[in-house]
């Protein structure tokens, strides 16, 4: 196994998925209620808005903040799509799939066993 680098801080991995979005408490409570997802950290703005949050979804670690559109921060719901997508690896798809869309998750193609 390679030796995490020295700047890379203890519990964090190299590379780490940071989402900007408009809503990001109810991001957060949905992420908890689909995923299971454990929240590490979240700092409140004084305004309410979360500047910060970070959550681990079975060991895999997500940022995630509101929008700030007065520096230049924002998200899907404003720029109207995206360009990232996120893995989420589940011994049961199926039983995911259904939480997901039972805690509000939008189906926009069904789940299917695929090539790849």
């Amino acid at each position: 196994m390679a030796q995490q680098d020295k700047a890379v801080p203890k519990g964090y991995g190299a590379v780490t998925p940071y989402l900007r979005v408009k809503g990001a408490a109810e991001a957060l409570q949905f992420y908890r209620k689909a995923f299971g997802a454990k929240e590490r950290l979240k700092l409140t703005m004084p305004d309410g808005r979360i500047g910060h949050a970070e959550i681990e979804i079975s060991g895999g670690l997500v940022m995630l903040s509101e929008e700030f559109p007065e520096f230049g921060v924002v998200g899907p719901a404003t720029l109207k799509g995206t360009t990232v997508t996120l893995s989420i690896y589940v011994a049961d798809a199926d039983r995911v799939f259904q939480k997901a869309v039972a805690s509000g998750a939008k189906v926009r193609r069904p789940l299917t066993d695929e090539f790849y």
